[in-house]
């Protein structure tokens, strides 16, 4: 069987995640990594450009979400596959537009939001909604650490080191926890106000705090209770409920690699997670699967 090769772009908490799965994953071997900071591996390729490696089937995009849209158009225009986690909730509809036809012009597949949430919490949602269609569903995130506001936060100039914990209130709402090393020469009061002003946190209940050791803090583990109440048919009172208690860049790159598998088995274009057949993200034959999991 030949496998997929596999390029990881960026080399954070979760590229590392992604590293991992793709080792452990007998359907796929890696290509390299793009980075531009340097990157203490000896195994694979390191470059800082996709377009230096070879024979690139899909490129998984672990960077910063604001950096999405300029590295998955270069992939997708070598005609690479891609994969990312993008996770502004609100541009997701945008995003999959644009790249849906950069994908469709140079016939590649784009999936997007891939990640935990959006991603597989996505999936979750969507099969509550299809089993009571009318009702109202809550996601509550943590209490853990949010990796996509951490690095909005360490992207402030000023900001030496940071961490965002992420606490459920109930009901969908959260209360954003933040904690930053600050570089001399730089006013605490003024980046706790960049911060509040930032999309990912001027709707939630936000405290800045300053502390000398950011590192002490930092704790991988994340979780998620999604609650839906609602109704099947006629019937009222269907309670749906999904718990789960898990490292965050360990899941969020399985599922990215997940749907890296997936994307060599759709036309050209670009999707979101609820788009795509569950059974495409599994490794195996299709066959055996529906013996298995039906």
């Amino acid at each position: 069987m030949k496998k997929i090769r596999a390029a990881i772009a960026g080399f954070g908490n979760v590229g590392k995640g992604v590293l991992e799965a793709l080792e452990a994953s007998p359907d796929f071997e890696v290509a390299g990594i793009v980075s531009d900071i340097p990157v203490d591996i000896q195994s694979y390729p390191v470059t800082g450009s996709i377009s230096s490696l070879d024979n690139v089937d899909v490129a998984i995009l672990t960077v910063p979400t604001r950096t999405v849209e300029q590295l998955a158009t270069e992939a997708l225009s070598l005609g690479i596959h891609t994969v990312d986690g993008f996770d502004i909730h609100s541009q997701i509809t945008t995003l999959r537009q644009r790249l849906d036809r950069e994908a469709k012009q140079n016939n590649a597949v784009a999936i997007i939001a891939a990640g935990f949430d959006p991603g597989s919490d996505s999936i979750v949602r969507a099969l509550f909604e299809v089993i009571a269609p009318r009702g109202i569903t809550y996601t509550n995130f943590g209490p853990g650490m949010s990796m996509g506001h951490t690095v909005v936060v360490k992207a402030i100039q000023g900001v030496k080191a940071a961490l965002s914990l992420t606490i459920p209130l109930g009901t969908g709402i959260h209360r954003r926890m933040v904690y930053v090393e600050i570089e001399e020469g730089y006013e605490f009061e003024q980046i706790a106000a960049a911060i509040h002003a930032d999309d990912y946190f001027k709707n939630d209940e936000t405290h800045v705090m300053q502390v000398d050791n950011v590192e002490n803090l930092i704790d991988m583990g994340h979780g998620v209770n999604m609650v839906r109440k609602g109704v099947s048919g006629k019937t009222q009172n269907q309670l749906l409920e999904l718990n789960m208690k898990v490292n965050n860049p360990a899941m969020t790159a399985q599922v990215l690699v997940a749907a890296a598998r997936a994307s060599l088995k759709q036309q050209p274009g670009a999707y979101t997670l609820i788009e795509i057949p569950v059974i495409d993200m599994l490794p195996g034959e299709k066959e055996d699967l529906i013996r298995r999991l039906v």
